[in-house]
């Protein structure tokens, strides 16, 4: 076990002492409210860290409890998600709260294993809103945790498998204080044990820490190649507007800027998308939970139509945000 060659006592004090000295504070950390504590988890898995405080403020804002997400329809939550990421993540949300105030009496289940069978958790939240919400003395691992602990115990993260990462932080986590704990590691990865050029010097387990002992990676940081950067540029400039992701997004704001429970017509093509590609991606989003459509058959080519249909234009889908 890679935590054999640790004072595991004196770690925990290392870590927790510079947290109380130099952690961050941000709106959502001091709530022990499993609900608020889910909607922050949830909110940064796509957001900088710099927006998610503001944007988990104005959400909590309009759904203060887990029972007013439940309440809410689909579609004033998923306006209210609106620039935060991956809209699935806002609708798993939502399919949580309803499960927990109907089936659970409003009450999160406080164990890891309960938490991960809701919509949308998976094993770090479920961690997260253990540790924080409930004090259960559990290792949240997200990408910040995996990189402090994988340098400290080896060297290098990539030489640890998960679930050999898991179980070491399962065994590190401070069982006093595992709220604390957890918000701690994320604030060391984040602003000190960075993916490149980490402070070293600052850091509270710098000289239990076998990466500052100079055990280092001997090939590229895991994600990193040769050009990667030209590619993840190109990526974000024209190309990505050639991607699913960039038109479903563009349909949802089309949605969203409609008035209350009105129906969009999808007619006219959406950047470099055709009719066919927006008609797939609109499918694609009714069974994700993002949208209600109204499909109509295909329809044969628009000179066909319009000559057996009097000159009438083809019929075209149309969409709206769910309402139910």
């Amino acid at each position: 076990m890679p935590v054999l060659h640790l004072d595991i006592a004196a770690f925990r004090r290392a870590v927790l002492a510079w947290f109380d000295a130099s952690g961050r504070t941000f709106p959502f950390r001091g709530t022990t409210d499993p609900y608020l504590v889910l909607v922050s988890e949830t909110l940064l898995q796509q957001t900088q860290i710099s927006r998610g405080g503001p944007a988990w403020v104005t959400f909590t804002g309009q759904f203060p409890t887990v029972e007013s997400l439940a309440a809410a329809t689909p579609a004033r939550v998923l306006r209210a998600w609106r620039g935060l990421g991956y809209n699935r993540r806002a609708v798993n949300l939502q399919r949580t709260a309803r499960i927990v105030v109907g089936e659970m009496g409003g009450v999160f289940p406080p164990d890891v294993a309960a938490l991960e069978r809701l919509p949308g958790i998976g094993p770090y939240t479920a961690r997260a809103v253990a540790s924080i919400a409930y004090r259960i003395p559990t290792g949240p691992v997200d990408t910040n945790v995996r990189r402090v602990l994988g340098r400290v115990l080896t060297g290098d993260p990539a030489r640890l498998r998960p679930k050999e990462l898991q179980a070491s932080a399962d065994i590190l986590v401070d069982p006093d204080q595992p709220d604390h704990w957890t918000h701690a590691l994320m604030d060391i990865g984040s602003t000190l044990c960075r993916p490149t050029r980490p402070i070293c010097p600052d850091c509270p387990v710098v000289s239990m820490c076998r990466y500052a002992a100079g055990e280092r990676p001997t090939t590229l940081a895991q994600g990193s190649r040769p050009g990667s950067r030209s590619g993840r540029a190109r990526t974000r400039t024209g190309d990505f507007k050639l991607t699913t992701r960039w038109l479903r997004g563009r349909i949802l704001d089309r949605l969203r800027e409609a008035p209350g429970p009105a129906w969009t017509t999808f007619a006219e093509p959406i950047g470099g998308h055709d009719r066919a590609a927006i008609r797939t991606s609109l499918r694609a989003m009714e069974r994700d939970g993002l949208l209600e459509l109204e499909d109509p058959p295909d329809s044969p080519p628009d000179g066909a139509a319009a000559s057996r249909s009097g000159g009438s234009a083809p019929a075209v889908p149309r969409a709206r945000l769910p309402i139910a």
